[in-house]
């Protein structure tokens, strides 16, 4: 039997207390720190769902409502363009001078040559027409304002999206959440 003895069965360890880090103190820090981390993939969640529901249905209308308002702009300045052009064709022919024969001239015979010329027809037509009076109004812009300057920047990136305000917040909820980190490791490692 003396094998036996050294072949106990039983543990006569002791079994450490939760307050030498056992095991009860770390399983509510992870809870806490589980919970903590669960709250913000929620409002993460909720985050997300308001702009995809509320944001981008409003970004969209005032695209659309911008592009009607180019589109308006564009014809007014394409009418704008073929008033001038009449106006201007209507005078010209105001003021030309009729001449006055001086004398008889006689009929001579003048070989006609009939050329066949490239006329554009249809689409190709209007197209051009287009592009000549865009032509126009961008010489007449250049002329009238001298150097063209930019109106405004390109509004891209996570500042135009979510503001200074939403970074400083972002950056402060970050370091908190370190903090807090820290504060939890030390409360349990002594």
């Amino acid at each position: 039997m003396s094998d036996m003895d050294e072949f106990n069965l039983t543990n006569d360890e002791e079994t450490p207390s939760p307050e030498e880090g056992g095991g009860g103190g770390s399983n509510r820090t992870f809870m806490v720190v589980a919970g903590i981390l669960g709250g913000i993939f929620l409002l993460t969640l909720i985050a997300l769902a308001v702009y995809a529901l509320v944001v981008l249905p409003q970004n969209r209308a005032q695209r659309a409502s911008q592009e009607a308002a180019i589109s308006t702009q564009n014809a007014q300045m394409a009418a704008t363009v073929t008033e001038s052009a009449r106006v201007a064709a209507a005078a010209k022919a105001a003021t030309a001078t009729a001449m006055v024969p001086t004398a008889t001239l006689r009929p001579t015979r003048t070989p006609v040559l009939a050329v066949a010329t490239n006329t554009p027809a249809g689409e190709e037509a209007r197209t051009a027409t287009v592009s000549a009076l865009f032509t126009q109004a961008a010489q007449a812009q250049l002329t009238t304002t001298g150097m063209p300057t930019s109106t405004g920047l390109p509004s891209t990136g996570i500042a135009e999206d979510v503001g200074l305000p939403g970074l400083m917040g972002m950056a402060l909820l970050l370091v908190a959440v370190i903090f807090l980190a820290r504060r939890l490791r030390a409360s349990n490692a002594g």
